[in-house]
């Protein structure tokens, strides 16, 4: 019975498939970018086709052929993976069949971190301003996903083809982002439509030194945390005859959620605990490659608990230094491998954070007026022509104002300014505040800001 409508399942399945992605594609000319895409969208039908109907066979199979549950389970399994393709570029399909309005604003996340950044934006535009937005993500447990705002539209495409064509063939007015580096590797702008895209940063630090060269040049607008990042961009345009763009006295959306937070909070200065946080920045040569092993043996013996959160980019690519750390510590109480984002009970409870050069040093400091531990290992750069701006980065500038530097090689000194930190708090919490006034725009206000001129540029632009 199954044999005998094989074919007619086989054909019926792709052809239902591939005519979802060919029948809206017709091209009279097909010049060198849209021929691209075109050779990108052939592709990835293909592959959907061939997927979508490997997947369903496989169900349709096992279905009549007696297979244990557990047998058809790890079939099924297999193509679990392609399947997500298939769906990944249903997804773009439902996105490119919505209307104007609705796709008139796009956000697009490229990883967990991102919601942390749009958070207070997202929030202004669709429950103060009542403005539709769709919300694209690559990240897929992202809770937007599950989100019940009526006014956002959230759909997950992966960080494969269908991104790159989402990208490509993007129609929309407006696109929010904290993604750099558009248009310099495959990620381009719209070929189709005059998009603006708007730059959101999701770091307090200096533009030329923590991003790669050029990463923010293809953006119209650029959402500024801060008076040094301003300077930084109308040099960077300067130096390399570069068109002015149009910056925003933004702020920093992230520090505004954490202090909101830290307001409606329970927990004072006076009663924090005993956690050490450890929140290094990704590289070679970052404190867990060059003495993270032996930090957290000194701190645990010094009966502090301690909570490890490395870069997501070294759990992914350093994983014998982290099966090593859990070999080492993964059994005592007072340790924590956290491998995600840092809950803000974490950071609020905690006595205080050692870090090196990563941008979340700032916002612990910034947010909860406590000093932090900055381990003296050398700063990953991604722009080896950051000095063609002769402007100092800012976290270099002000590490020994909000923090104390140590050397990797005298690691008993964190013990000792810790036992300190308890003194003199009011001090530096208010140093600490004083810097962070004149560094950061908006507190408390950005999201007000940004959304306005989303708002006034979602009016005044046309298709």
């Amino acid at each position: 019975m199954l044999m005998k409508y094989k074919k007619l399942i086989l054909f019926t399945v792709a052809f239902l498939t591939l005519h979802q992605f060919f029948v809206s594609y017709a091209y009279a000319y097909i010049d060198p970018v849209t021929g691209s895409a075109v050779l990108t969208v052939i592709a990835g039908a293909i592959a959907a086709g061939a997927m979508t109907f490997k997947y369903y066979w496989f169900k349709i199979k096992t279905k009549f052929s007696g297979d244990s549950e557990e047998n058809q389970a790890e079939i099924i399994g297999k193509t679990n993976s392609e399947y997500s393709f298939v769906s990944e570029w249903a997804e773009l399909k439902k996105i490119n069949r919505l209307s104007q309005d609705e796709r008139s604003i796009m956000f697009y996340a490229e990883n967990k971190a991102s919601m942390n950044h749009f958070r207070s934006l997202v929030l202004e535009l669709t429950e103060k301003m009542n403005l539709q937005i769709c919300y694209v993500t690559s990240v897929k447990d992202d809770p937007i996903l599950s989100t019940k705002n009526q006014r956002i539209l959230p759909f997950y495409i992966g960080d494969g083809t269908a991104r790159t064509k989402f990208f490509s063939s993007l129609k929309a007015k407006i696109l929010v982002t904290d993604m750099p580096d558009l248009g310099k590797f495959h990620i381009k702008r719209s070929s189709e439509y005059p998009v603006h895209y708007i730059y959101l940063f999701h770091s307090m630090y200096s533009v030329h030194s923590y991003l790669r060269k050029g990463a923010v040049d293809n953006y119209d607008t650029i959402f500024c945390v801060g008076p040094h990042q301003i300077k930084e961009i109308r040099e960077i345009e300067k130096v390399y005859g570069l068109k002015p763009k149009k910056l925003i006295n933004y702020g920093y959306g992230r520090l505004d959620t954490l202090l909101q937070k830290k307001k409606d909070s329970q927990i004072t200065d006076s009663n924090v605990n005993d956690l050490i946080i450890i929140a290094p920045s990704y590289g070679d040569n970052n404190l867990i490659e060059k003495c993270g092993t032996k930090l957290i043996d000194i701190l645990l013996k010094s009966n502090f608990r301690v909570m490890l959160r490395p870069h997501i980019r070294t759990l992914r690519d350093s994983t014998k230094l982290i099966d090593s750390i859990k070999k080492n510590f993964g059994q005592n109480p007072n340790f924590v491998l956290e491998t995600d984002v840092i809950n803000f009970d974490s950071l609020n409870n905690s006595k205080c954070m050692i870090s090196d050069w990563s941008g979340i040093s700032l916002e612990y400091a910034f947010t909860f007026g406590r000093p932090v531990i900055f381990i003296d290992v050398p700063k990953k750069i991604l722009n080896p022509n950051w000095s063609d701006i002769e402007l100092e980065p800012i976290e270099t500038s002000i590490r020994d104002k909000i923090g104390h530097i140590v050397s990797p090689n005298n690691l008993e000194e964190v013990l000792a300014l810790i036992r300190i930190l308890d003194k003199n708090t009011q001090n530096i919490s208010e140093l600490i505040k004083d810097i962070r006034q004149k560094i950061v725009y908006n507190i408390g206000e950005s999201a007000k800001i940004g959304a306005e001129y989303i708002r006034q540029l979602h009016n005044e632009s046309k298709y």
